[in-house]
């Protein structure tokens, strides 16, 4: 199995910190695009975690890079229209060539996140329903046909263009650690996306992902499993925790020993930063999703080595 390895552009880190311009994300988007980095990353947010846009931003991303990979980490499906958001991600595949990929997720029990789908006019507890059905909906409208839909949302023989390059449409990967995902990404979606910090458990769901793909007669490369991961690289241990304890609870405003129980981070020097990526490679992940705690031109350039190494 070949490794691919992501980067995660800072949009968050860069308007927490005053820095709005979009310019130095694309400059960092294009590095990791020179250093060989399989794929490009944004995250999603409106209010709870303000961010750039993720759709436009790596819009702009296509049109500075060729090769490079696209992807939402993670987009928020419930909070868009879906009619809307499907055109405008079959039009990022076409500007991009068909790189995109679509990570989504239905976003955490939080305040703020309640608060940020109360000003979107999006009920909360019904999000989930409401990605799932808005997903398909995409779907539905990717293929090219007419469409009628009679659902959270009426389509009366909708076409919608342009077409993807993508056909179907892009990659869909479900985030998050739901038993739930288990059934969906091996029944319907193309690939999964945990955060989570226990590799074992992922190896876990992903063996249990590719037995009910088996059974519902899909091939077993048509489903990717993937892995987000926090780094902090350092040979200073103390430096390097420090940094990443910083990085999270100004990131989520929350303390970061609980959140370092629900998600996966690597505080250390790059030897034990190889192992840990390699763990969670041997559980079943093929696509590394890496965000940077602290400098990410340095980070950026000590991690493009590291697929040498892994196995």
């Amino acid at each position: 199995m070949t490794v691919r390895i992501g980067y995660l552009l800072p949009t968050r880190e860069s308007v927490m910190e005053g820095r709005h311009a979009a310019a130095p994300l694309l400059k960092l988007a294009e590095k990791a695009e020179g250093l060989g980095y399989d794929s490009v990353w944004a995250g999603d947010s409106l209010l709870a975690r303000p961010r750039h846009e993720p759709l436009t931003l790596l819009a702009g991303v296509a049109g500075r890079t060729t090769d490079i990979a696209l992807g939402t980490a993670i987009l928020l499906p419930a909070l868009r229209n879906p009619v809307v958001m499907a055109h405008q991600i079959a039009t990022l595949d076409q500007v991009s060539d068909g790189r995109t990929i679509i990570g989504v997720g239905i976003a955490t029990d939080q305040e703020n996140i309640r608060n940020e789908f109360m000003a979107a006019g999006v009920p909360f507890e019904k999000r989930v329903g409401r990605m799932l059905e808005g997903l398909r909906l995409c779907r539905a409208l990717w293929s090219g046909d007419a469409v009628d839909w009679d659902g959270r949302w009426m389509v009366k023989q909708g076409v919608l263009g342009p077409m993807p390059v993508q056909k179907n449409g892009p990659p869909i990967w479900i985030g998050g650690g739901a038993e739930a995902n288990i059934k969906r990404v091996g029944e319907e979606f193309d690939g999964w996306f945990p955060i989570t910090p226990d590799a074992k458990a992922i190896e876990d769901k992903w063996k249990q992902m590719q037995t009910l793909a088996t059974q519902s007669r899909r091939a077993i490369t048509s489903i990717t499993c993937a892995a987000y991961l926090t780094l902090s690289i350092d040979e200073n241990i103390e430096k390097a925790q420090n940094r990443a304890d910083q990085f999270l609870s100004s990131y989520y405003g929350a303390r970061p020993d609980v959140l370092k129980k629900i998600q996966a981070c690597y505080a250390g020097p790059l030897e034990g930063a190889v192992q840990y990526l390699q763990s969670f490679i041997n559980a079943g992940a093929s696509h590394l999703v890496l965000r940077f705690a602290g400098d990410h031109d340095k980070h950026l350039e000590i991690m493009s080595k590291v697929r040498e190494i892994l196995k």
